[in-house]
C-alpha cells in the first residue's frame, strides 16, 4: 500500500479534560454527563467564534494524538469481534482524526466550557462545527452492527 500524499493540517487550539491516561477517558460522550471540559481556541482564531453561543451544541474535530498503532481491522471498545476501522470509531485510524458531539455550557472570551468531552486532556483541536439538529439529526438512519450492543462502561482489557 502506498502512503498517500501529506496534508498539512494545524491546531486551532487545544481541548482540556480531566482525563490525564487512556484508561481514564471514557469511551464515548454519553459516559461524561456533569464534566466540564474547556476548549481553548488560540488568539488569532477567537474572532471566529463570533455567534458560537447561539448554538447548544457543537462537533470538536480533533487529532488523536495518543493513539496506539494504526489498524485497519481490530476488535472496538463495543464488543471483542474484528471490524473494520471504518465501521467503528475507535482511534487508531489512519488520519486519526475524532470527532464528538459536545455541549456548549459557555464561553469566556476565547474559551469555550463544554460538557461530553471524551477525550485526553491537551488534545490537539482542529475544527469546531454547530451541531444542527435540522440538518444533522436523522431518525431514519441506521446503527449498523452496534444496533444490538449493549454499551460498555470501559474498554475490557485495551486502551
Amino acid at each position: 500500500m502506498t502512503a498517500p500524499d501529506p496534508i498539512a493540517m494545524h491546531a486551532i487550539g487545544s481541548i482540556h479534560t480531566p482525563y490525564k491516561t487512556k484508561q481514564d477517558c471514557p469511551i464515548q460522550p454519553l459516559y461524561t454527563t456533569g464534566v466540564e471540559g474547556r476548549v481553548e481556541v488560540l488568539a488569532q482564531y477567537a474572532e471566529g467564534l463570533k455567534d458560537i453561543d447561539t448554538f447548544s451544541h457543537l462537533y470538536l474535530l480533533y487529532l488523536f494524538d495518543r493513539a496506539d498503532e494504526i489498524s485497519l481491522v481490530r476488535a472496538t471498545f463495543l464488543d471483542d469481534t474484528p471490524r473494520g476501522i471504518y465501521a467503528s470509531r475507535h482511534p487508531c485510524r489512519p488520519n486519526g482524526i475524532g470527532m464528538s458531539i459536545v455541549k456548549l455550557v459557555r464561553r469566556e472570551g476565547n474559551v469555550l466550557v463544554v460538557e461530553g468531552a471524551d477525550m485526553l486532556d491537551e488534545t490537539p483541536l482542529l475544527d469546531i462545527k454547530p451541531y444542527i439538529p435540522k440538518y444533522d439529526a436523522i431518525p431514519s438512519a441506521s446503527a449498523g452492527w452496534t444496533a444490538d450492543k449493549a454499551w460498555r462502561e470501559k474498554p475490557q482489557g485495551r486502551e
